[in-house]
């Protein structure tokens, strides 16, 4: 039986969730832009507005799981000023680093003390708490080597000979991560290593 968030979760984890997912596509169409691909921005997608990049399922799988997905952003290879599987691999990076970058200012905002300043303090620190959480999450997530997912990409960009049949694997890539997530094997496999990375990114906002 699934643990629905309540009302007031909702509230806290809605505002996390849109951050994560913003700023993890945007960053794949600013990347794309750098390296001369416009095909993000000429569909309104090199943007910050998080409706142009919710996907309806992935959304929903964060909200219930916290994996999940946002709508990909479209990417030419082709218009790459680089070869096509290293620019793809750039492309894809840039979205779970950019994760971690708001993970970290996260972690800092956390560690100051400026929450004790301003007016809910404590409903800042647990959207906080969960920007950072979900970052991570959305990070290391991603870069799962299973079509559509960026480390898909990442690894066709790693073994270019190998990408025809990284890529093929995309028909069958939201049945493997559904069947991953349902029978809980995803979440005992990334929640060690999610918890490590956000008690150490906790420990950097304390010492900055």
């Amino acid at each position: 039986m699934l643990d629905l968030p309540s009302l007031s979760e909702l509230v806290l984890l809605l505002p996390a969730i849109l951050i994560g997912l913003t700023f993890h596509e945007y960053a794949h169409g600013w990347m794309a832009h750098r390296l001369g691909d416009d095909t993000a921005r000429n569909q309104g997608r090199l943007t910050l507005n998080p409706l142009a990049h919710i996907d309806p399922v992935g959304f929903l799988m964060l909200i219930l799981f916290k994996f999940g997905w946002a709508k990909p952003v479209p990417v030419n290879p082709y218009n790459l000023r680089t070869d096509p599987a290293r620019g793809m691999l750039l492309v894809s990076l840039a979205g779970p680093v950019a994760n971690l970058l708001v993970a970290l200012v996260a972690s800092i905002l956390l560690g100051i003390g400026l929450l004790q300043l301003v007016p809910y303090a404590e409903y800042f620190y647990y959207v906080l708490y969960l920007t950072l959480q979900i970052n991570v999450i959305l990070a290391f997530f991603n870069l799962i080597p299973v079509p559509p997912l960026d480390g898909s990409k990442i690894l066709a960009g790693l073994f270019p000979r190998q990408s025809q049949f990284i890529y093929g694997m995309e028909t069958y890539g939201t049945i493997i991560l559904l069947i991953l997530l349902f029978t809980g094997v995803l979440g005992k496999v990334l929640w060690p290593l999610v918890s490590f990375v956000v008690d150490i990114f906790l420990m950097i906002g304390k010492v900055i």
